[in-house]
């Protein structure tokens, strides 16, 4: 696969499933006790756009592979750290669902109901920590490659970072309306919505990539125009 069609795929899924949590994270904030149909309904946008992230982190991988093979050994750690978060993200949806299908009266699935506690590493700690590791890698192929402009590189160092900052959260109690505690808004939804528009700005460096490195026209003297690292 070409190096414009690796970029068009990714972008447009990162694109597609940034846009799908964006929407997703507000209905965490409109109900103080959610009915059904919030959290059946926000759950159904995150599992939808974690499976298109699959997409995305695995045509990050080729993307980096495809400019150097030497960077295999990162490209996997984008990719694996990528797919884990995933796997994080697709088990707390599901213990939110059955929570607010089997209870019989609306609760706050994100702190009630019998799989509550179980998601608190999941959605904070672990998510946070695979968040770090795919910024960092990310960043340092970017860096190196400059496969992706600049500021690409720069801003998923800061993200990791803030990432990392809220492991410590885990000392602070489980009450999601503290914005810094183990199941807290700052440590799972902002973080949410910060990754979904950090990812949404990639992606779109990722599609105007991809019009850089599209082929020229025949006898138009190169082959492809190399995107800037700007």
């Amino acid at each position: 696969m070409s190096e414009t069609a690796i970029r068009r795929y990714a972008g447009l899924s990162g694109l597609v499933a940034s846009l799908l949590i964006v929407i997703q994270v507000p209905l965490y904030f409109i109900y103080e006790t959610p009915p059904d149909w919030d959290v059946l309904t926000r759950s159904l946008l995150g599992i939808t756009g974690c499976t298109v992230y699959i997409v995305y982190f695995v045509g990050l991988r080729q993307l980096i592979r495809h400019v150097d093979p030497a960077y295999d050994w990162v490209a996997g750690i984008v990719q694996n750290a990528g797919l884990l978060w995933v796997a994080m993200v697709f088990v707390p949806q599901s213990m939110e669902v059955g929570a607010a299908i089997t209870v019989d009266h609306d609760i706050d699935t994100t702190m009630e109901g019998p799989f509550a506690g179980a998601q608190y590493l999941m959605q904070g700690a672990v998510s946070r920590l695979l968040m770090g590791l795919f910024l960092i890698a990310l960043g340092i192929a970017v860096s190196r490659l400059g496969l992706l402009p600049r500021w690409v590189a720069r801003s998923a160092y800061v993200l990791a970072a803030v990432n990392l900052a809220f492991l410590p959260a885990v000392y602070f109690g489980d009450d999601a309306a503290d914005f810094y505690s183990a199941q807290g808004w700052g440590t799972t939804a902002s973080m949410g919505a910060l990754w979904s528009l950090w990812t949404l700005a990639v992606s779109v460096s990722l599609l105007r990539g991809a019009r850089r490195t599209a082929p020229a026209a025949p006898g138009a003297g190169t082959a492809a125009v190399v995107a800037p690292t700007q």
